[in-house]
């Protein structure tokens, strides 16, 4: 009844299935990555977000009045 279990238990299957596995894996993400213009597109727009300077505050405009509100505790 479970004689399939002995067939993983053989390295030599086993490693024929991982790779398999693996390579299957490999190439549904590839595609998820590189198919889809809307995803193409959000994808390429975040190239420039280091470049960019916006109005609102991010990371470091939190950072900045955090330690400002420190300050006057003190």
């Amino acid at each position: 009844m479970f004689d399939w279990l002995s067939w993983f238990t053989d390295h030599t299957n086993s490693k024929i299935f991982a790779l398999l596995w693996f390579f299957t894996a490999f190439v549904v993400i590839i595609l998820y990555v590189y198919t889809g213009k809307k995803r193409k597109q959000r994808l390429e727009s975040y190239k420039y977000i280091p470049f960019q300077e916006g109005d609102d505050e991010g990371v470091a405009g939190r950072k900045e009045s955090r330690d400002e509100q420190r300050k006057d505790q003190a």
